[in-house]
C-alpha cells in the first residue's frame, strides 16, 4: 500500500511585522502527516487597506430603577388546545370527522403543528394525528 508524504513548506508574508500594525491575521493549523499530534501552522494577514473597522458600541446599562424593554411577544398560531375541529384533509381516515385540539406546535418551520385525538381509532388503533393549520377548521 502506497503512504502519502506531504513535503513540509513555509508560508512567510512578504509584509514584515510591524508592532503599530492594524492587521487582522487568521492562523490555520495542518497535521504533518496522518499518524502525528504535531501540526505546522499557517498564518494569513489581511492587506492594510481591508481591515474592517470595529464595531460601534451605543448600548447602554439601564439605570437601577429602568427596567429592559422586552420584546413583544407574537400572537399565538393555531386554535386552542380543547377547541373543537374539522378535518379538510381528504387522505385522512378522520376527513370531515371532528376531534379536539390536543397541542399546537408555535415553530412557524412545522409543516404539521396541530395535533388532533378523535373519539374513534384508525385501523392501526391510533387516535390522534397531526395536521396543517389549512387541513382543518374549527366547530
Amino acid at each position: 500500500m502506497a503512504t502519502l508524504n506531504m513535503a513540509s513548506f513555509v508560508l512567510s508574508p512578504s509584509i514584515g511585522s510591524n508592532a503599530s500594525s492594524s492587521t487582522a491575521r487568521s492562523i490555520a493549523y495542518f497535521p504533518r502527516d496522518a499518524n502525528s499530534r504535531s501540526a505546522r501552522r499557517l498564518v494569513v494577514r489581511a492587506a492594510e487597506g481591508e481591515a474592517a473597522p470595529p464595531a460601534a458600541t451605543t448600548t447602554e446599562a439601564p439605570a437601577e430603577g429602568e427596567a429592559k424593554p422586552k420584546a413583544a411577544k407574537p400572537p399565538p398560531i393555531g386554535p386552542k388546545r380543547g377547541t373543537k375541529v374539522k378535518i379538510l384533509r381528504r387522505e385522512s381516515y378522520w376527513f370531515k370527522d371532528v376531534g379536539s385540539v390536543v397541542a399546537v406546535d408555535q415553530d412557524p418551520k412545522t409543516r404539521y403543528p396541530v395535533v388532533v385525538r378523535f373519539q374513534k381509532v384508525n385501523y392501526a388503533n391510533v387516535s390522534t394525528n397531526n395536521y396543517a393549520l389549512d387541513e382543518i377548521i374549527e366547530v
